[in-house]
């Protein structure tokens, strides 16, 4: 699959993967900032953004997906940040392609299985009914009956566009996504990853607790742990410096 991306900077290749329900267009910022010492390149994943839409949805698809791109561009010594699903893809990646990877940044993502928690967002979304939506202002009115934060509903808006005069629609492949929810919960194989990596947690997030760390490091050999304890999931868009910056450091060390 030929996926969306976006190229800016020069230097050593750095790709960006974001999580379930986002796109490259939400990194932009974050870009412009690594783009002063990499090429950095945006993807928008299978079934996101500009990325064509298919009915499979789960890591070695998506890894093979990265796998296809990076191939098609030439590139090794890759570095890799990906957040949530984006450190999921590129985990499954670092266990198939590892020799293309410097290093890589996972963004408040572990290696186990996650229970279902989007039901409400998923409830959210089906119930804009896009063909009949006259409007963004009434498709936020219906997704906040079911979603209460008021940044989760922007970002989820981020993916409506006007398809043609009059009539929105969901940059995302809502159905798939949604049939496919379990394999994107699902757990990473047992499968050895050299690939020297950083995992950068959110203080306030649920995802990474500490105890998960020596299951990480039975996959990850190489790996080191830091926390940014003002933040939540959305660590990178709550405290976008300090993110950037442990990036950096973690690359230049």
């Amino acid at each position: 699959m030929k996926l969306f991306h976006r190229i800016l900077g020069e230097g050593p290749p750095l790709l960006i993967l974001h999580g379930l329900f986002g796109s490259s267009d939400n990194w932009q910022t974050h870009a412009r900032i690594f783009s002063q010492t990499h090429t950095v390149y945006l993807v928008d994943q299978r079934n996101h953004g500009h990325s064509p839409h298919a009915a499979e949805m789960n890591y070695d698809a998506m890894a093979h997906d990265l796998f296809e791109l990076i191939a098609e561009l030439g590139l090794r010594d890759i570095r890799l940040i990906g957040h949530s699903m984006g450190g999921k893809t590129i985990m499954r990646f670092a266990q198939q392609y590892g020799f293309l990877i410097d290093r890589m940044v996972v963004a408040d993502m572990g290696v186990k299985a996650y229970p279902p928690h989007h039901e409400q967002v998923f409830q959210g979304l089906f119930s804009v009914d896009v063909t009949h939506c006259p409007s963004r202002k009434e498709a936020e009115e219906r997704l906040s009956a079911f979603v209460s934060d008021s940044g989760t509903i922007q970002f989820l808006l981020k993916n409506l566009y006007w398809k043609e005069p009059g009539l929105l629609d969901w940059r995302f492949n809502l159905k798939v996504l949604f049939q496919e929810r379990d394999h994107l919960m699902a757990a990473l194989p047992v499968e050895r990853i050299d690939t020297p990596s950083l995992f950068l947690t959110g203080g306030k997030s649920h995802y990474v607790p500490e105890a998960d760390h020596a299951s990480i490091r039975e996959v990850i050999a190489n790996v080191q742990f830091e926390s940014m304890e003002n933040a939540g999931h959305w660590l990178h868009a709550e405290d976008p410096e300090r993110f950037i910056q442990h990036c950096l450091d973690y690359f230049k060390s």
